[in-house]
């Protein structure tokens, strides 16, 4: 515990003197991965998992592997505006991290997949992603010895199926977890834990500035879905291919004509619903291990923690869809050194970078 007094400036002087704050109710240190039970971990599967997880014969052309929008030195995300797209293409939207995601209940930034099974299968065989086709990904795997010998070690495979590819790499995801983070500790019992500072950003992360309305539980996450005002993506309006990738997902999730005509903006979660209270309404996304997963937002609209302070902190923004945006964002008035404790306690979500080594990737022979 500090037993140093703080000095507190005239700016700060709601906080007071008193350390370590309390530790506020709706928050909490993140407990043990679910795991679903009709997928059962075992190292043996995650072993295979991992190794599908970095083979680009997941995709259409052989090219694009899991890995490739979720590098682990870009905090298993894609530091660019846009993710990564299938060759000839763009992506439309950020690459989320997926540090983590074995937590959520709905996966994709508009909730679209209902675990880490489908969300695999559905990134491996999207159109501007993986681009692959089922059976051709999974006579790719029948050419491999080393993928026969273990889908049937572990699956009872008599030929390693596509099913049991998705299974085996959603079995690796949920090892990407990070608990070890200081506010997991202080959030524990361990007083010095977090620094005054950070302790200082907790307050106002629980108080002032209303981070805990959306962003609570354990992962940092009501899983709920917002409009907040984020702009729209430069790239449409500036990058013929993203304005041809934009256009075509509209077209393919099925919005109404109007809609398709006349939209430049996402409609993220009324591509789900279909309804328009939905329009431009996102996922609340973790908060942890933001420190290393920039850009932020659905389509990456701020490339630092300190411009997604100031948004908040101006009550959002303006985006097309501007009917819907929440009204539980509204002008903050942060102070600048405010606005740095509160940076000081998001940071004290991440822990040390998550790295492993990449696998070697065994190779095709024709079959006996």
């Amino acid at each position: 515990m500090f037993l140093v007094s703080y000095p507190v400036l005239a700016e700060q002087s709601s906080f007071g003197e008193n350390f370590p704050v309390s530790r506020p109710e709706m928050l909490s240190s993140l407990g043990p991965v679910p795991i679903p039970s009709d997928n059962p971990q075992t190292k043996e599967k995650v072993d295979l998992g991992r190794i599908l997880f970095f083979d680009s014969r997941l995709s259409g052309n052989g090219t694009m592997s899991c890995a490739s929008c979720h590098l682990p030195q870009m905090g298993w995300g894609f530091a660019d505006t846009l993710s990564l797209g299938y060759p000839g293409t763009v992506h439309w939207r950020n690459s989320q991290t997926i540090v983590n995601s074995a937590y959520y209940k709905k996966l994709f930034w508009d909730g679209s997949s209902l675990s880490l099974e489908r969300q695999a299968a559905s990134a491996a065989k999207g159109a501007v992603a993986g681009n692959g086709e089922s059976d051709m990904m999974e006579a790719r795997l029948a050419f491999v010895p080393e993928y026969r010998k273990r889908f049937a070690e572990i699956f009872g495979d008599t030929w390693p199926t596509i099913g049991n590819a998705w299974n085996a790499i959603a079995a690796f995801e949920r090892t990407l977890v990070q608990r070890d983070t200081p506010f997991d500790r202080y959030m524990d019992g361990d007083d010095t834990a977090l620094t005054q500072d950070e302790q200082l950003g907790l307050t106002l992360f629980s108080g002032k500035a209303g981070c805990r309305g959306c962003h609570k539980g354990p992962l940092l996450s009501d899983e709920k879905y917002y409009n907040i005002g984020v702009p729209a993506a430069w790239l449409w309006e500036e990058e013929g291919m993203a304005q041809i990738t934009f256009r075509y997902e509209l077209l393919a999730k099925g919005v109404t004509e109007p809609l398709y005509r006349w939209t430049k903006d996402d409609p993220g979660h009324y591509f789900i619903t279909k309804q328009k209270a939905d329009l431009g309404k996102f996922r609340t996304p973790s908060l942890r291990y933001t420190k290393y997963t920039a850009p932020y937002m659905h389509n990456g609209a701020f490339t630092t923690l300190d411009q997604v302070i100031d948004f908040y902190n101006a009550g959002g923004g303006v985006n097309e869809f501007g009917a819907n945006k929440t009204p539980l964002l509204k002008p903050l008035g942060l102070t600048g050194t405010e606005k740095g404790y509160l940076k000081a306690f998001l940071l004290s979500l991440s822990g040390e970078p998550l790295e492993i080594e990449e696998p070697d990737i065994p190779l095709m022979q024709p079959l006996p």
